[in-house]
């Protein structure tokens, strides 16, 4: 991977050829990644870098690393694990076949990557074992709890397509508090978080929600919030929208200028206040509006 250029993404013509230049299969390929992808990990706290590297049906590979934000508690961090499992979500993977990632996945990513439909054959590899070699995921968390106990086998699960059903109410009710008629809020900022929004995966509270971020060149990142069956290990989505921010090529997150949340009205998790704590801390100058759906499912 080419450090003078962070890529969160390497497409499957270009995968293949560094395969093959290499004399590997792809995933023969995947652990040699992990090092490079670690130095683009953002641990300010810890200081320990984690990065994972993973393939989908595309042929395309996919980097993660963890993030921390300095300042806030340890729970607003994003786990490599879920930083991947976003980015195949943002560029529509529709599944993770193979993952290989620089330490054991802790706990809550092992459950989060439960979200994604045959879990348990995901194949895993951890670079820093002595004897490295893929296992499938149900090694990892042998009694697993996930969707199949909480949700139909009809509905989508994470990586498949869907759509929420929601639409803004009108723009009287959406006016932020303390704001005039004549205040303006960014159109396409607003409209690229409430297509976030309709991707969230909130099947288990039924409270999806989105983000849109603006950095100061005027360039749109978009982040859904996704759920867990375990709850706890939910990303956020403002998260969800660092991840792309990251992976986009953004910046310092002080670039980030302006920020938008769509979330349902009425729904019984709000995303409100942890998102604004998590944008003041970060970006204290980010013009942060907050905007409510109904929906139609």
């Amino acid at each position: 991977m080419d450090q003078t250029q962070p890529r969160f993404v390497i497409q499957a013509s270009e995968a293949e050829s560094m395969a093959k230049a290499s004399g590997l299969t792809l995933t023969e390929l995947l652990p040699s990644l992990v090092k490079s992808a670690q130095t683009l990990a953002r641990p300010p706290i810890s200081k320990f870098h984690v990065g994972a590297v993973g393939v989908g049906p595309s042929g395309r590979i996919f980097v993660g690393v963890n993030l921390e934000f300095p300042g806030l508690p340890l729970h607003h961090s994003v786990h490599a694990e879920q930083f991947l499992v976003t980015n195949l979500s943002i560029d529509a993977e529709t599944h993770l076949d193979y993952l290989v990632v620089s330490h054991a996945p802790c706990g809550h990513c092992r459950q989060f990557l439960q979200e994604i439909r045959g879990a348990p054959d995901i194949k895993l590899l951890i670079t820093s074992d002595e004897n490295p070699e893929f296992t499938p995921l149900s090694k990892f968390l042998s009694h697993r709890f996930g969707p199949d106990h909480l949700l139909g086998k009809e509905l989508p699960l994470l990586l498949e397509s869907h759509h929420n059903g929601l639409s803004f109410l009108s723009e009287i009710q959406n006016l932020p508090n303390g704001i005039s008629n004549e205040y303006v809020v960014n159109e396409k900022l607003k409209f690229a978080a409430l297509e976030a929004a309709n991707k969230s995966h909130a099947p288990y509270s039924g409270s999806p929600s989105g983000v849109a971020l603006m950095d100061c060149d005027g360039k749109i990142y978009k982040g859904s919030y996704t759920e867990s069956a375990a709850y706890n290990p939910s990303l956020g989505p403002v998260q969800a929208a660092l991840v792309a921010y990251v992976a986009g090529g953004g910046g310092d997150y002080d670039k980030i200028a302006a920020a938008v949340l769509v979330e349902k009205d009425g729904a019984v998790i709000k995303q409100e206040q942890t998102a604004r704590l998590l944008l003041q801390s970060i970006s204290p100058e980010c013009q942060f509006s907050v905007f409510h759906c109904n929906s139609d499912a």
